[in-house]
C-alpha cells in the first residue's frame, strides 16, 4: 500500500458505485470542502428510464451543483459531473466528455468500467479513483486500468458496504491502495484540498 502522496499533483477524482452507494456519495458532496478544485466525475448505476429527481436529490446536499454532462463538453475544475441515465460516459484527451448509447457493459449503461478506464487513460498518475458499494463486478477493471497508470485507488471499506461484491472485485482484480471508510475517503478529500490552497 502507498503512502498517500498530496504534492498537489492531483488533477481529476472518479467514483463509481451501484447499490448503496447514494448515501456514501451524499455524504462525500456534503461534506466536500468549498471551492474543491478538483472536477470529480461520478458513474452512478441508476435507473435508465428515470431521468428526473436523481441529479436534483444529489444537488441538495452538495455544496457544489451537481450537473450531468453534455456530448463534448469541456472539464471544468471544481466542478462535480454525473453519468447521465442511460449512456455511457468517458472522458477524451483535451479533457473532454464522450456520451455514447453503446451496448451494455457488465449489464450496465452508464458503465463504470468505461468512466474510470477512459479516466485513467487521459488522467494517469495525476487521478484518484473511488469506488464505493455495488452489487456487481463493474468498476474492478476500471480500477486495474486506474492503478496500471499509476493512479491512486480507493474502494470503501466493504464491511460498511450495503452491497460488498463492487469493492470486493475491485480488491481481487488489483491491488488497491487504500480501503477506507465514507469518512475516511471525505477526510482524505479535505487533505487534498488543502494541498491547493
Amino acid at each position: 500500500m502507498k503512502k498517500i502522496s498530496l504534492n498537489n499533483s492531483y488533477k481529476a477524482v472518479v467514483i463509481g458505485g451501484s447499490a448503496g452507494s447514494f448515501q456514501g456519495v451524499v455524504k462525500i458532496l456534503a461534506q466536500l470542502p468549498k471551492g474543491f478544485p478538483l472536477p470529480i466525475i461520478m458513474c452512478l448505476h441508476r435507473l435508465k428510464h428515470v431521468r428526473n429527481g436523481f441529479v436534483e436529490a444529489l444537488s441538495i446536499k452538495s455544496v457544489v451543483q451537481v450537473t450531468e454532462p453534455h456530448d463534448k463538453e469541456n472539464i471544468k475544475k471544481g466542478s462535480v459531473y454525473l453519468a447521465p441515465a442511460n449512456y455511457h460516459m468517458s472522458v477524451e484527451l483535451g479533457h473532454t466528455f464522450a456520451l455514447s448509447t453503446e451496448e451494455m457493459v457488465n449489464n450496465s449503461r452508464p458503465a463504470i468500467d468505461i468512466t474510470l478506464g477512459s479516466c485513467a487513460f487521459v488522467y494517469k498518475e495525476k487521478l484518484v479513483g473511488i469506488l464505493l458499494s455495488g452489487a456487481n463486478k463493474d468498476g474492478a477493471l476500471g480500477m486495474k486500468h486506474i492503478h496500471d497508470r499509476n493512479g491512486l485507488t480507493i474502494v470503501q471499506e466493504p464491511s460498511e458496504c450495503m452491497i460488498d461484491t463492487m469493492p470486493k472485485a475491485a480488491l481481487a482484480a488489483t491491488e488497491i491502495d487504500y480501503v477506507m471508510k465514507v469518512d475516511q475517503i471525505v477526510e482524505f478529500l479535505k487533505e487534498l484540498d488543502k494541498q491547493y490552497r
